[in-house]
């Protein structure tokens, strides 16, 4: 397997002494590249339109505009790992979709815990990536998901769909079912669009699985999943070209 490249990464924090301890954190990781620091969110949404990031550090307390305000006003957001002092503002990070939440002081050992969520969704990409690339056979396509303590290889072919639980999906195939810390969108992006397709905020299901449809559902392995508004149109014209 080739090596991963380097998870870009912008730091944005009002407070210097903070901004200061993200930053020798970040560069003491040898898996990380310092992008560059931003003092608040204005500056941040500057320099994001300029480079490529892959990974924030964003404190949510900042004058001008919250962190939490401001990721949602980003159309396609990197990935971020909120940072604050405050507790009172966990829910509505992870609501966010956020890779994980960090309070201050960090501890460098919590600092690594929350890269690491980061470095083990890429590196199940990668995994199926480099078998998608290197094999034509879709049924040796596939991706690992941690749960349990370990890295469950799961076959593309063998999922029937995914669903989200909040800050977990679950994976399920005809002999297994997979719960794991990932969020829906993010797997959503690392699934081939010829062959899954997303329904509902909460479903992602197989094309090749699909027993029945009609305009409000999928039936998959006797079991039928909602079409919602949002997904309709793009839905129905897959499904009949499919």
């Amino acid at each position: 397997m080739p090596a991963l490249e380097k998870i870009i990464c912008l730091a944005v924090d009002d407070e210097p002494p903070a901004l200061t301890v993200l930053e020798q954190y970040i560069k003491a990781v040898p898996g990380l590249e310092l992008a560059g620091t931003c003092n608040n969110a204005v500056e941040a949404m500057s320099f994001i339109q300029q480079h490529h990031i892959d990974l924030l550090f964003l404190d949510i307390q900042m004058p001008q505009l919250l962190g939490t305000h401001f990721i949602r006003t980003l159309n396609n957001p990197p990935k971020v790992i909120f940072t604050t002092a405050y507790r009172k503002f966990a829910v509505e990070g992870f609501e966010l979709n956020a890779v994980d939440f960090l309070l201050k002081p960090i501890s460098f050992e919590r600092f690594i815990k929350a890269v690491n969520k980061v470095m083990d969704t890429r590196l199940a990409a990668s995994s199926g990536t480099t078998h998608a690339e290197s094999n034509k056979d879709p049924g040796d396509h596939h991706l690992y998901f941690r749960a349990d303590r370990k890295m469950i290889k799961v076959s593309l072919e063998e999922i029937l769909y995914i669903e989200s639980l909040k800050d977990y999906i679950k994976v399920v195939t005809p002999t297994k079912s997979i719960i794991t810390k990932h969020s829906i969108s993010s797997l959503e992006e690392m699934l081939p669009k010829d062959q899954f397709l997303r329904i509902h905020r909460s479903f992602i299901i197989s094309l090749n699985k699909i027993e029945s449809f009609n305009s409000e559902m999928i039936e998959i392995a006797k079991k039928e999943f909602p079409i919602s508004r949002m997904y309709k149109h793009e839905v129905e014209k897959i499904l009949h070209a499919h």
